[in-house]
């Protein structure tokens, strides 16, 4: 039996949570491998949020045969005008409508917490360090990042740091995008922000959180 999700920012957690009405990506990748591709890779596409004094990083993870769909069917919850969903100016009734489309969605969503206090900047890293690891083993080639623009670089050498020498044997690639040109970015920002909101609003994204991943006892 698997610990429930019912926690709140700032109380204890085990290092790792998972959830237990998300379809865990491994299952996903099963379901399109076959005998001439036995192994899918996955897609990363990663968004960040800060609640108090908690830092959130979220990764939704995605394989390849899904992209297409899903980008399409994030586009078409734009309004009129609107160039990307970005959740914490959406009204509630508009989040609400996103969370529900999300729920419907064959997505594995992984958030990763990290304590602000030795600064942002820090937390951010412990973060990255510990997805860019967990991407690697999940079979991932490829990781989209929501672009800070100057700050940019700070995650790349996080992430070279994790990689060295394999960097060139994994073939991971990354890179950093505007969210006005990624939709599937608007699926981690809009996961981290419910999730870091808590309450109702944890709940509604449940069916596509497969884990939560407490680093805020880590250096």
């Amino acid at each position: 039996m698997h610990p429930t999700l019912a926690w709140e920012p700032g109380l204890a957690l085990p290092i790792s949570l998972r959830a237990e009405n998300c379809t865990p990506v491994r299952a996903i990748q099963r379901s399109y491998a076959d005998a001439d591709l036995p192994k899918v890779t996955l897609h990363a596409f990663v968004d960040e949020s800060r609640r108090n004094k908690d830092y959130l990083v979220a990764a939704a993870l995605i394989v390849p045969g899904d992209l297409r769909r899903l980008r399409t069917s994030m586009r078409g919850l734009l309004l009129p005008g609107q160039k990307e969903l970005h959740f914490k100016k959406e009204t509630p009734s508009r989040r609400r409508e996103i969370a529900s489309r999300l729920a419907e969605e064959r997505i594995a969503v992984r958030v990763y917490l990290a304590s602000c206090a030795l600064g942002e900047e820090a937390a951010r890293r412990v973060c990255v360090v510990h997805l860019v690891e967990d991407a690697l083993a999940a079979g991932a080639s490829r990781m989209v990042l929501d672009s800070r623009e100057v700050r940019d670089e700070d995650d790349r050498v996080a992430i070279r740091a994790v990689l060295g020498k394999r960097e060139r044997e994994t073939g991971f690639a990354y890179e950093h995008f505007d969210s006005t040109q990624e939709p599937l970015l608007w699926i981690a920002d809009a996961v981290v922000w419910c999730y870091g909101a808590g309450g109702d609003w944890r709940r509604r994204i449940g069916a596509v959180l497969e884990e939560v991943i407490d680093l805020r006892d880590r250096p």
